[in-house]
């Protein structure tokens, strides 16, 4: 089912608003259920339940049929698509970049630390020496127990533009040997020195899986990591939509001709869990350190 957020959606926005047709929607999942059915795992009167089956009906999330002298209540939808406004936003314009995780500019690491690629280690296991070797660049996970690395973030803006906002996603987890799921650290994330803020991982997961991780990659190894989204505005810095640091687009130097990106785990952090960075074909998410820089032209007065 698509809606939309007008008032032809009301009525499933209503009958989505109920513990109770919440619970019919579970029961009705696992099979179809008549009025006598529904109300006795309710622990509801019949009139009680027809009164919410008719309202889950109308919003069409339910279909009801007679067998019988029964009506027999059945899910007439598995999924709800909820269409937004399509410009919420001016329509800046923007270019994007996907970098290679292993394209790091500068580091210092502590072990455990390492590299890994599509056919195994890159160099020697938790020697930080090797996060130098020039075969890095085909790195599709990179981890380490405290440290930074850092890269460098290309500017295109010219005289004629103004930034409006940066928004960057990278697939991160916390670091520990082998992997375990339950590991918080903190991850400071900053550009151009500016802090954008700190997001604590819960875990260095290994309990499915990853979607893309090689085959090589042993199973209670570190699997996947979380994608997370850091954005910098005219406004602050926001972790997932919520406000991470008062960093704003202005604080960066917009004369440069790139910035360094940093992903570091601080000695003085409350949780210090290391840090792991997923790359192309590793993890659940098939991307780098995807960027994205919204921008405008500016109009001579």
């Amino acid at each position: 089912m698509d809606i939309d957020i007008s008032d032809h959606s009301l009525n499933v926005f209503s009958a989505l608003d109920s513990p109770v047709r919440i619970k019919i929607i579970q029961l009705l999942s696992e099979r179809k259920m008549n009025v006598r059915e529904i109300s006795k795992e309710l622990n509801l009167s019949s009139a009680i339940t027809i009164m919410h089956l008719n309202k889950l009906e109308a919003a069409h999330i339910i279909d009801r049929e007679k067998k019988g002298t029964q009506r027999i209540s059945k899910l007439q939808v598995d999924k709800i698509n909820i269409s937004f406004p399509n410009q919420l936003y001016i329509p800046y314009k923007d270019w994007r970049i996907d970098l290679p995780i292993g394209q790091y500019t500068a580091y210092d690491v502590t072990p455990s630390c390492g590299l890994a690629g599509q056919d195994g280690f890159i160099g020697k296991v938790d020697n930080p020496s090797y996060f130098m070797d020039p075969d890095r660049y085909a790195a599709g996970m990179i981890w380490f127990s405290k440290g930074f690395v850092e890269y460098q973030v290309p500017n295109y803006l010219t005289d004629e533009q103004s930034l409006e906002m940066i928004e960057f996603s990278a697939e991160l987890s916390s670091e520990f040997p082998f992997s375990n799921n339950v590991w918080p650290s903190d991850i400071t994330v900053s550009l151009d020195g500016q802090e954008i803020g700190t997001w604590t991982s819960p875990g260095d997961f290994s309990d499915i899986r990853g979607r893309y991780t090689p085959d090589w990659v042993y199973n209670d190894m570190n699997q996947y990591g979380l994608l997370k989204s850091f954005r910098i505005s005219k406004h602050g810095s926001f972790i997932d939509g919520q406000r991470s640091s008062d960093t704003l687009i202005s604080d960066l130097d917009l004369t440069k001709n790139a910035w360094p990106l940093r992903f570091e785990v601080k000695d003085s952090s409350e949780n210090v869990g290391g840090c792991t960075i997923f790359g192309k074909n590793f993890g659940n998410h098939n991307q780098g350190i995807k960027a994205r820089f919204y921008y405008k032209d500016i109009v001579p007065q």
